[in-house]
């Protein structure tokens, strides 16, 4: 049974990966056990776009990456492994840390950032 210390490294270590975009995203949300990240693009609705976040919940942590709903090519790349966290299109939850998994996720949080942000991306919302 993971324990709250669990939880709370695994929320370090995943906002980790999305604080590297912090200087070019907006942050949302920066609480103890919950972060969050939208692009400074405003869609028709006058609303920004959600890039991603992590939350503490009470069975485990989520890593939502929103570039996984919209780019198909990212969740057919990724590994058998990373699938089996996943809930739903764009949530991947662990109860403790998973260095293998995490890296794979900076990568295609990394190239998701890439996609998801350019003009021509954006410019479908």
């Amino acid at each position: 049974m993971p324990k709250q210390s669990d939880f709370e490294n695994t929320f370090a270590k995943l906002k980790e990966i999305l604080k590297a975009y912090e200087s070019k995203l907006i942050v949302v949300v920066d609480t103890p056990g919950h972060y969050g990240l939208e692009t400074p693009h405003l869609m028709k609705n006058k609303h920004r776009v959600y890039f991603g976040g992590v939350k503490i919940g009470k069975s485990y942590v989520s890593y939502h990456l929103m570039p996984m709903y919209a780019i198909e090519e990212l969740r057919n790349a990724m590994s058998p492994e990373l699938k089996k966290r996943m809930q739903g299109k764009s949530c991947f939850n662990f109860s403790m840390p998973d260095e293998k998994l995490f890296k794979e996720l900076a990568k295609l949080t990394r190239i998701g950032f890439k996609r998801f942000t350019s003009k021509d991306f954006l410019s479908k919302f």
